[in-house]
């Protein structure tokens, strides 16, 4: 109890506690919602393909000293298309393709960053500091956050009806490779939102835990994106106390904390759980 109250009384005297407290929200709100949609559609793989991918994106942004939004966009973009490309032009099937073009990009980012070493330490883009946040960095979040926002907001009937019959979404007349590759876009633009926070290596747990989370309490969409981002933000918030409390690494706190989460909503939720406590589990998100 100490502890906590030492905590709080630490975001009040140290600005760069402020400005991490910040940043966790808003990173653990995105992760939440559009983690919702990866997992609805079956994606998780390609989430973890596209938080890989845009290493070498931001390697090259450090290098040449523009925008590692830009840099990583770009890679996450190619690695989503070329992913495409090999599953339709090959025999191979899409979990394979997506398993050779990541590990390549991947390869490619750690050469680039040993490249890079002299010039710029690149070691927290790995792990995540969420500690050395700036206002740059805030800013981008929060820019991010906006588009997820926006995103979701106006096209939440046709990510609603491709998440679930993308058969049907088509005979309807929806452009369903266009919204695919825009959710991909924005996933990477949330990709590199996390990097601060909790490393490449760690992101796509932030993606998926709490949006499986969320899907263990309702089989309703709306509420299955307002419990992911909670979840997220509660995540973020609880790693980062401690993170700043036991001195451990921003991440692995963050993810720790989201899977300590799911293993109580396996065992406790009305829905898939462990224990249903007289209630029949539901059988998918409407």
């Amino acid at each position: 109890m100490a502890s906590i109250i030492e905590f709080f009384n630490a975001l009040g005297r140290y600005d760069f506690l402020q400005s991490a407290l910040i940043t966790a929200i808003m990173v653990g709100m995105m992760s939440g919602i559009i983690g919702s949609f990866i997992i609805l559609r079956g994606m998780s793989l390609m989430g973890d393909a596209i938080s890989h991918a845009v290493l070498p994106g931001v390697a090259v942004a450090y290098m040449f000293g523009f925008n590692i939004l830009i840099g990583a966009s770009l890679f996450g973009i190619l690695a989503a298309l070329l992913i495409g490309f090999v599953a339709a032009h090959s025999k191979i099937k899409t979990d394979t393709s997506i398993g050779v073009v990541f590990s390549a990009f991947y390869a490619l980012g750690f050469i680039l960053i040993s490249m890079a070493e002299s010039a710029t330490n690149l070691h927290h883009i790995l792990f995540g500091n969420i500690l050395a946040v700036n206002d740059a960095d805030i800013m981008t979040t929060a820019v991010v956050l906006g588009i997820v926002i926006l995103f979701v907001t106006f096209f939440y009937k046709e990510l609603l009806v491709t998440s679930f019959d993308e058969t049907y979404a088509k005979t309807y007349g929806l452009k369903v490779q266009l919204l695919h590759y825009t959710l991909m876009l924005v996933l990477t633009l949330v990709t590199v939102s996390a990097l601060q926070t909790v490393g490449i290596i760690l992101v796509v747990a932030m993606l998926i835990t709490p949006a499986a989370t969320a899907f263990l309490w309702t089989d309703k969409l709306a509420t299955m994106l307002v419990l992911a981002a909670t979840f997220g933000v509660i995540s973020a918030m609880s790693g980062l106390y401690f993170s700043y409390t036991f001195n451990w690494a921003s991440g692995p706190a963050i993810v720790l904390v989201a899977a300590l989460l799911f293993a109580i909503s396996f065992i406790f939720s009305p829905k898939q759980a462990v224990f249903h406590f007289g209630k029949k589990p539901a059988k998918e998100v409407d």
